[in-house]
């Protein structure tokens, strides 16, 4: 873990070229569900139709339930162990996908906020990676917000950016209003993340593929919204004028 207490250095960045990385990050983050679904042979609408109606009822307080507990979690462990690298990161949650998809639905809802606070455990370390302190209150609901991009299966045209100029504010350490605003926006991936693991004869292959594309997915989605707000503190340009320039390299 870095010591943010004194500020960090980094070379300026060329404007344009830095746009243009992270529309290429973007887009190759877009469609990788399609992988899974590929996998399992099904549509991601008809994912979510195929839970069981209590779960699909249940799907917005199981969700904010993870992200409250992530929350807690993550900014522990922060205190105790170091960042660790992408790809140990997703051999982590790889693992525990294997296992939660392992016992069908029901393992999967035990594994959901396990595998949530390992993911946003690793936005943490990629918002340590741009220069911004995840230890500060701003930073934390920053993170939070990646969680509020589309989804790996949603398959659009990869120009869903407004996650990145949602407002959140962390007040008097209380994590109720963030998780109220990005709960019902993760649902909805969760959900389908729930019914891939939960596929009959694919189990623990699809709970391992799973966990492998959103983490990945989530990481990429952290580095385009970091690294968007690393290139608006040196233009001095506000993120709703960066990520309108974004979207027209997106399509």
């Amino acid at each position: 873990m870095k010591d943010h207490d004194s500020a960090q250095v980094f070379p300026p960045l060329d404007r344009e070229d830095e746009l243009d990385r992270i529309a290429e990050r973007m887009q190759a983050a877009s469609g990788t569900g399609m992988q899974l679904l590929n996998l399992i042979g099904t549509q991601a609408e008809s994912l979510i139709d195929m839970l069981p109606g209590p779960v699909k009822a249940g799907l917005e307080s199981a969700t904010a339930a993870a992200l409250q507990q992530s929350f807690k979690a993550a900014a522990i462990s922060r205190n105790r162990v170091a960042d660790a690298s992408d790809w140990l990161t997703r051999a982590m949650t790889l693992g525990t996908g294997a296992a939660g998809g392992f016992g069908g639905l029901p393992t999967a809802l035990a594994e959901l906020p396990v595998t949530t606070t390992v993911i946003l455990r690793a936005i943490q370390g990629i918002a340590d990676e741009h220069g911004f302190d995840p230890a500060k209150p701003e930073i934390r609901a920053a993170c939070l917000k990646v969680f509020a991009a589309a989804g790996p299966m949603d398959n659009d045209d990869g120009t869903d950016l407004s996650f990145i100029t949602m407002r959140l504010t962390l007040v008097g350490g209380t994590v109720q209003g963030l998780i109220a605003k990005v709960a019902p926006r993760l649902a909805i991936p969760l959900g389908q993340k729930l019914a891939a693991q939960a596929v009959p004869f694919v189990g623990a292959a699809a709970g391992a593929a799973t966990n492998y594309i959103y983490t990945s997915y989530y990481q990429e989605m952290a580095r385009v919204q970091f690294g968007l707000m690393r290139l608006a503190e040196q233009e001095g340009e506000s993120l709703e004028a960066l990520t309108l320039d974004l979207k027209k390299r997106l399509l």
